[in-house]
C-alpha cells in the first residue's frame, strides 16, 4: 500500500467519523424539540423518535456555511389519528418547528 493513500484514507474515515457525531447530536435536538413541543401541547409523541427528511448546505445567522437537516416526527392527540411534524435544524440550532394542525414556533 502506498503512504499518500493510507493518509488519504485515514482522513476520510476521520470526516466521516466526524460527520457521523454531528449527525447524531443534531439528530438528538431534533428529538429533545419534538418533545417538548408535544408535551407543552399536550399530545404525545409516537415512537420518541425522530427521522431524517433532507440534508442540504445553508448560512446560518453569522453568514457562516452550516448543514441545514429537516427531520419528520408523528405525534397524536386522541391515540387513534397520526399526525406529522417537522423541525428544522441548522446547524445544532433549531429554526423552525411545525406542527400538523397550524402550530408553528419558531424558537
Amino acid at each position: 500500500m502506498n503512504f499518500w493513500f493510507l493518509i488519504g484514507f485515514f482522513a476520510a474515515s476521520g470526516l466521516g467519523l466526524l460527520f457521523w457525531r454531528d449527525s447524531l447530536g443534531a439528530r438528538e435536538q431534533a428529538r429533545a424539540a419534538s418533545s417538548r413541543a408535544c408535551r407543552q401541547s399536550g399530545v404525545q409523541l409516537l415512537d420518541d423518535t425522530v427521522a431524517l427528511e433532507r440534508l442540504w448546505w445553508r448560512r446560518d445567522r453569522d453568514g457562516r456555511l452550516r448543514l441545514e437537516r429537516l427531520y419528520l416526527f408523528e405525534f397524536t392527540d386522541t391515540g387513534l389519528v397520526r399526525r406529522t411534524g417537522s423541525v428544522l435544524l441548522v446547524g445544532w440550532r433549531v429554526e423552525v418547528l411545525r406542527m400538523e394542525g397550524g402550530d408553528l414556533l419558531v424558537p
